[in-house]
């Protein structure tokens, strides 16, 4: 059978025997649930797959893995669907929400989390024991699909991205075996795996650090945009401000529009905004006064304080709730005025049709700049910013999302790397030689080897794919 080509439905025979074989559910177009199954928080791709294994356990997992190979199918996998690439027609959909295992061990400092955990769950878990992982500004983020991209921390800085605090992998690889990963057990496959996201097998379970923090001080603070002078004097002054910063001092500034709807609260209907969000490690006082040239600013609202840990995510306020929205991202150089320029104009209100972006810059530096202890494929590649757009993307404006986003990116192509985050690929980032942008070329041809050793036939395809070896790469 064509693998490629192949029609999107199973043999019924089949697919009544791998029922027979699995401990969880396993669903058909038209099952009650099958929709539910594989839709997620992403609803700007859809999934028509073959068939939907809702997995009970780690046994189950290997069964749709061995029956997809068995059909010639691909293997698709989702937890909450945050990082949706491509549409996973005709596959073996494995859905791992009921991969529930949470273990903490306050000795050690560890806690070994399943495959359908989300971080608001681990982080209640740890804060028990004055624990903390290290989580991305969504609670309601998958842990796996987050670590296997690399993880960006909010409190990056201080501590690297997350992937270098995990250590070991439970992972199901295309031949069917459940092979425990580690540094010490098959190495190879342990870096490939925490930066190489899907490409290299189903995630069942991690063994991650977690850090002694139980509070930090953070918070964001409003500023209006609506004045391009003012809102270049603003970010220009938060650019200033974070060169200056330690390493205990992560921070983002997020240039936003938003329309006059009425969904809205009155207060932010139709205005622009400048919103600095700070996170820092070292302790209240230290955070406050660090924060204090931002507050200098004169923001509308500042709810800078010290918070509990299990708080941390409240932060960013993402949204909880399935969203349609175009997303992209970029790895920046240090920005100078006339970037300071282009991004402001982007939030300008004079044009009263839109668009309304989010445009997002992290700051990166710090830990996440260095080699980790524990190496694995992702790395700023030395870049300053990482920039986050989102674009709402109802479907009667797809179109002009997906238009005005690329204008975003153009025009600030100066000050673009090239490079890319392999945990911020999204749906548009799927072509080969955007996925490509996400590793060094020393780690993507590390990848494409092991990828020929682990998966040679490209069972695990339905993602941001790294063909392996002798399939086109070089």
């Amino acid at each position: 059978m064509d693998m490629l080509h192949a029609d999107s439905t199973v043999d019924w025979r089949d697919l009544a025997g791998l029922r027979e074989r699995i401990r969880g559910r396993t669903l058909h177009p038209g099952d009650e649930g099958f929709e539910e199954a594989c839709s997620g928080w992403l609803l700007t791709v859809v999934h028509r797959p073959a068939a939907v294994v809702v997995a009970a356990d780690a046994a189950d997992v290997v069964t749709a893995v061995r029956f997809a190979a068995e059909v010639g199918r691909p293997v698709a996998v989702q937890s909450t669907g945050h990082g949706k690439s491509v549409p996973a027609d005709g596959a073996v959909f494995i859905a791992t929400e009921q991969l529930r295992e949470l273990s903490v061990d306050p000795r050690a400092g560890t806690a070994r989390i399943g495959a359908g955990l989300r971080w608001d769950e681990v982080l209640t878990a740890a804060a028990e024991h004055g624990l903390a992982p290290l989580c991305g500004s969504a609670g309601q983020v998958g842990v796996m699909g987050y670590l296997t991209g690399g993880g960006l921390p909010l409190t990056g800085r201080t501590y690297g991205f997350a992937a270098d605090h995990v250590r070991s992998l439970d992972v199901v690889t295309a031949d069917g075996l459940l092979r425990p990963v580690s540094p010490a057990q098959e190495p190879d496959l342990f870096w490939a795996v925490r930066g190489g996201k899907s490409n290299f097998g189903v995630v069942v379970a991690a063994e991650i650090d977690l850090l002694p923090l139980r509070t930090v001080y953070g918070g964001e603070l409003w500023y209006p945009g609506e004045d391009p002078a003012h809102a270049a004097h603003l970010l220009g002054s938060y650019l200033a401000w974070a060169k200056e910063q330690p390493e205990e001092m992560s921070s983002s500034v997020t240039l936003m529009r938003l329309p006059d709807a009425p969904q809205l609260p009155e207060e932010f209907r139709g205005r622009s905004f400048v919103q600095i969000r700070v996170v820092c490690t070292g302790g209240e006082e230290q955070g406050a006064r660090l924060v204090e040239p931002l507050r200098a600013l004169g923001p509308e609202k500042n709810t800078c304080a010290a918070l509990p840990y299990t708080q941390i995510t409240e932060i960013y306020q993402d949204p909880k709730n399935p969203v349609s929205a175009h997303l992209r991202s970029a790895l920046l150089h240090e920005l100078d005025d006339e970037a300071v320029r282009e991004l402001v104009s982007f939030i300008d209100p004079s044009n009263p049709a839109g668009p309304f972006p989010g445009i997002e810059l992290r700051h990166l530096g710090g830990t996440l700049n260095r080699p980790p202890g524990r190496p694995h494929a992702v790395s700023t590649q030395g870049a300053a910013f990482h920039l986050w757009l989102r674009m709402p993307a109802p479907a009667e404006r797809a179109e002009v999302a997906r238009t005005a986003a690329d204008e975003v990116l153009e025009r600030l192509g100066r000050w673009d790397t090239g490079a890319m985050l392999p945990g911020f690929l999204f749906d548009h980032d799927s072509a080969p030689e955007r996925v490509r942008r996400a590793y060094t070329e020393a780690s993507y041809q590390r990848l494409a080897a092991l990828k020929a050793t682990y998966d040679p036939n490209q069972l695990f395809r339905i993602n941001h794919n790294i063909p392996p070896s002798g399939h086109g790469t070089s």
